[in-house]
């Protein structure tokens, strides 16, 4: 996924950047350096993004994020392993995309450099290093899959899903999304950087919103920013086979219980909206919304309704999630007031008054 950055959006967007906006870093167990960025307050609920197919961190919008951090939460987005800058696994070579869904097509499992899962637990490294119990997932396009796997596998991790521009389901080679595939997967060579500029142009020409079209000088200072933060032209290939491999998943989003909700473009020409709709359906009491005129990609137009969307259904979890820590909380003072009562009496009638006051003071 190649989201699309408008000059005029950037040049915005820099003037308005909070202070706590500082990019870190923090290594895995597994020896992968993830980059990141944290805005707002450490103490507000969090929302992680978690970006897609050879997207940086930076497509997420400034104002998107900064629009959530005034709507009282902690907003944290990061390069996924293999862009940006964050770890780019150059040693494992260019993978091949056809074989790879061949072996998926035989029920075999693929070798990649790595999977989704992967990734996903990338992300939990990510929060364990700084020592977030829990956080609201936003994931788009493979971010939207990998926030499922959280969601379904990490449930006590998980406070809610927005899933945008994805699916449960691998892209399949042949049907009409074949020619925007290959266009995907056909990246410059030499990988300099004229002809990365070049190769962001055409794509996001490909698969960008049509409500939203952006003129030349938009598309080449995008494409511009895009490449200074690129780690490895051939890390891209390795998340599309990672993808690939990944094969149907639908049958995890029955395993999934938080409040879900579902954001996909009308216009997307890399993730159909029917595979959104089903993405929905597989989830219980999920909520769907459709965005007429979207493509793949988050256009600056849409930040308004997309930061109306997300604040409503994150805050409507958050205040799920509490009542529930509430009602646990709750659940183990009876349990303990039970254990006191439950002890045996004391044979001196001063402490048996005494143990009564402190069981009057739990209740």
């Amino acid at each position: 996924m190649n989201c699309i950055l408008t000059a005029d959006r950037l040049q915005r967007e820099r003037s308005t950047v909070y202070e706590s906006q500082e990019m870190s870093r923090i290594l895995t167990d597994d020896g992968i350096e993830l980059a990141y960025e944290s805005i707002g307050s450490d103490d507000d609920p969090c929302i992680i993004l978690i970006m897609g197919l050879g997207a940086q961190m930076r497509v997420w919008p400034d104002s998107l994020c900064h629009a959530l951090v005034k709507k009282g939460f902690r907003v944290i987005r990061f390069d996924n392993r293999d862009t940006g800058d964050s770890t780019a696994l150059d040693h494992h070579g260019t993978p091949s995309l056809v074989k790879t869904w061949l072996t998926t097509q035989f029920k075999r499992k693929a070798q990649v450099p790595y999977t989704l899962k992967d990734m996903s637990r990338d992300v939990i490294a990510l929060m364990d290093t700084l020592e977030i119990d829990s956080a609201h997932l936003v994931g788009a396009s493979m971010g939207g899959m990998i926030a499922q796997i959280l969601a379904a596998k990490q449930k006590k991790r998980v406070r809610s899903l927005t899933s945008i521009m994805s699916s449960a389901t691998s892209p399949s080679l042949p049907g009409p999304k074949l020619q925007v595939l290959l266009q995907l997967a056909r990246r410059p060579t030499p990988f300099n950087r004229e002809a990365s500029i070049r190769y962001t142009m055409r794509m996001n020409r490909l698969i960008g919103s049509p409500a939203y079209p952006m003129d030349e000088l938009e598309l080449r200072q995008l494409a511009e920013t895009s490449f200074e933060r690129t780690s490895t032209p051939s890390g891209f290939k390795r998340q599309l086979v990672a993808i690939t491999a990944a094969g149907d998943r639908s049958h995890i989003l029955r395993k999934i219980k938080v409040p879900t909700l579902v954001i996909h473009g009308s216009d997307d020409p890399l993730i159909p909206v029917r595979m959104g709709l089903a993405t929905a359906a597989g989830i219980r009491k999920s909520k769907m919304r459709v965005i007429h005129g979207m493509g793949h990609d988050l256009p600056s137009g849409l930040v308004p309704q997309l930061s109306k969307l997300l604040s409503k259904h994150v805050k409507k979890a958050e205040k799920r999630w509490q009542r529930k820590i509430e009602k646990k909380r709750l659940k183990l003072l009876e349990h303990d007031d039970h254990h006191v009562l439950a002890l045996p009496a004391p044979n001196d009638s001063s402490e048996t008054k005494n143990l009564l006051n402190v069981v009057n003071i739990r209740a």
